[in-house]
């Protein structure tokens, strides 16, 4: 890697997850204020009503872990209507000039926030950040009371991802996360100023492409742009930022100064935005980063630069024992991509849960290839009750927007999947969930024109046009595997078709580039399976449980051959990285230690598969 996080975004310490949470725009002054606040259960969510906006708040909880986590100090796993947070925070004097911008990575699920009595701002999503700048309200030298209340309903439809609806975990259903439970910071940001670029690489022409929005389009001024590799400076563009809403630039880049990301070269450039004003002087910069690297389609081939790679993804939940959704530390991030990599995958498929940003900041650096994805399930009323798998409103394109929006320009994403497991049947009639799984599919396409969209994965894939088609399959017995694996070539590839009367749950497959997204599964708990009657509330596993490690080995060694074996498979996803709470089927335990011989799980998975042979 060529370039490095500049000195004010490295972390900070005397405090949980002090490093900067958006280390791909980064200004030289922001405060972490992750930490102790008040805090307060409002059960009823009556607790407007009742004045608790305006008073002390009872509890103390260490933000930005979830009340439901043990690393909160709250560790209350029961459901949470509503819940309140409060602190009091002086904003640097030093900060004169510039106003100052609360920013919020993420909180479940429906948010208010107020500073020093006034409403700043209101989000809804789970996932994805928000901000509100603090001009009229407080100001450098200023001390800023911020009051949130976070709502999260077990009813309703709600993009969940894997949070249970009922109060116990079950099979892969684990406990919920309410309220903050991603970094809470300040950034100072001059009046005029840029805003968060998209940076497009383009291989074929040796460049990058920048849209850089400013907060004004004043006359007279100018956003630069310097790109540099680890030998200085590569080239500099500058354009005018009066003239188009948003300003846009070419930063070509010399033959002699290419390098290419890939998995193997993880090669990242330092990108340096300056706003210069019409004096010249330097109003506003930031500094960023980006990789050099294509997706393209050819046929049923994803191409990676143009070249045929196997897709080695594993099944990334993101759960930890402690901290739930939160990863413990920015190292337990780290940690788990160099787990991943040492089992012989090469990236993952981040499951159910927009993962925070700093995730992604690593697998930048470490070249690893990652499908990003969207916390879609539990998006209809209490288990039992609804009669369809999923219930996706409107609201979700916007959540879901708003992911793609974030994480635009990280290289080491390359696609895209907005649904999950979407499996109602076709009706003559169209259904509200044709029509969002259509906005979601071209929201994507329209806010994305670099990468592939998967409309749904796994199971009813209700678009035509959808860039990639994939199945879930869990089946057990790789004989079997094999051959419900097998129409690919035939152009009749698996897709878990069913239901009533057999009748289709897709639109016909065309021909799209194809991989098994879910398989395996693969349950295994060595304590478990030498416990005689162990129920499966307490170990989950899918199909029958392997009799013993050797087993297991045999199991998967077949499974995975079957895939790494068919030439027009452009890759996998195996199920998963690793135990989560009750389903036992991960390559390492729930705590990262090891159950497996990771060495010979590597030498299974990478071997050459026939896809590569190009």
């Amino acid at each position: 890697m060529s370039s490095t996080l500049p000195a004010s975004a490295q972390p900070r310490t005397g405090q949980p997850r002090p490093e900067h949470p958006r280390p791909q725009f980064v200004r030289p002054d922001w405060l972490n204020l992750n930490g102790e606040w008040q805090f307060e259960i409002d059960r009823s969510d009556s607790g407007l009503e009742r004045g608790v906006r305006d008073r002390e708040l009872q509890q103390r909880i260490v933000v930005p872990f979830a009340p439901e986590s043990q690393l909160s100090g709250i560790e209350n796993v029961d459901f949470l209507e509503a819940v309140w947070y409060r602190t009091t925070v002086t904003i640097p004097a030093d900060w004169a000039g510039n106003h100052a911008v609360l920013h919020f990575q993420a909180v479940d699920h429906d948010v208010t926030v107020w500073v020093n009595d006034v409403e700043v701002v209101r989000h809804r999503g789970g996932f994805t950040p928000f901000s509100a700048d603090l001009s009229g309200v407080a100001g450098p030298g200023e001390e800023a009371v911020i009051v949130v209340r976070a709502r999260d309903t077990r009813y309703g439809v709600q993009a969940r991802g894997k949070q249970t609806t009922n109060y116990f975990n079950s099979g892969c259903h684990y406990t919920r996360t309410t309220g903050i439970w991603q970094t809470v910071w300040l950034e100072a940001v001059p009046e005029v100023h840029l805003q968060r670029p998209r940076i497009s690489p383009d291989v074929a022409g040796s460049a990058f492409h920048l849209a850089v929005p400013v907060s004004a389009n004043k006359p007279g001024w100018k956003v630069r742009a310097i790109l540099s590799d680890a030998d200085g400076e590569v080239v500099e563009a500058e354009v005018r930022a009066d003239l188009d809403l948003v300003p846009r630039l070419v930063l070509p880049v010399p033959a002699d100064r290419v390098r290419l990301w890939d998995t193997t070269d993880p090669h990242l450039y330092g990108v340096r935005l300056e706003l210069v004003d019409a004096e010249g002087n330097i109003a506003d910069a930031a500094d960023s980063y980006a990789g050099l690297r294509s997706v393209s389609i050819n046929g049923q081939a994803i191409l990676i630069n143009g070249k045929h790679v196997f897709q080695r993804l594993v099944l990334d939940q993101g759960y930890w024992p402690q901290s739930l959704m939160t990863a413990p530390s920015d190292e337990a991030l780290v940690a788990d991509i160099e787990l991943s990599l040492a089992a012989g995958f090469n990236g993952a498929r981040l499951h159910q849960k927009v993962f925070e940003e700093r995730f992604l900041y690593h697998a930048d650096r470490m070249g690893y290839l990652v499908w990003g994805e969207f916390g879609d399930w539990g998006a209809g009323v209490a288990e039992g009750t609804q009669k369809d798998n999923q219930q996706p409103t409107a609201s979700f394109v916007t959540q879901w927007l708003e992911a793609v929006e974030r994480d635009y320009s990280h290289p080491s994403i390359i696609g895209w999947c907005p649904l999950n497991e979407t499996h109602q049947l076709l009706h003559d009639r169209i259904t509200q969930l044709d029509d969002v799984t259509r906005a979601m599919f071209l929201a994507t396409k329209a806010a994305d024109t670099t990468r592939p969209v998967l409309d749904a994965s796994g199971y009813s894939h209700r678009v035509p046009e959808t860039d990639v088609w994939d199945s879930h399959n869990y089946e057990q017995d790789p004989v079997e595997f094999g051959k419900q694996m097998a129409g690919l070539a035939d152009g009749a590839p698996y897709g878990n078709t069913g239901g009533e009367e057999g009748r289709p749950i897709s639109q016909p497959y065309n021909g799209q580039p194809y991989f098994c997204s879910e398989f395996g599964g693969i349950w295994w708990n060595p304590e478990a399976a030498a416990a005689e009657g162990t129920d499966r509330e307490e170990s989950w596993g899918y199909g029958q449980r392997v009799k013993d490690v050797e087993d297991f080995y045999d199991r998967f060694h077949g499974l995975v051959d079957v895939l790494l074996d068919d030439p027009l498979m452009f890759g996998y996803c195996y199920t998963q990285l690793t135990d989560v709470f009750q389903e036992e089927n991960g390559i390492y335990r729930f705590d990262r230690s090891t159950k497996l011989d990771v060495p010979r799980i590597h030498g299974i998975q990478t071997r050459a598969a026939a896809f590569e042979k190009d």
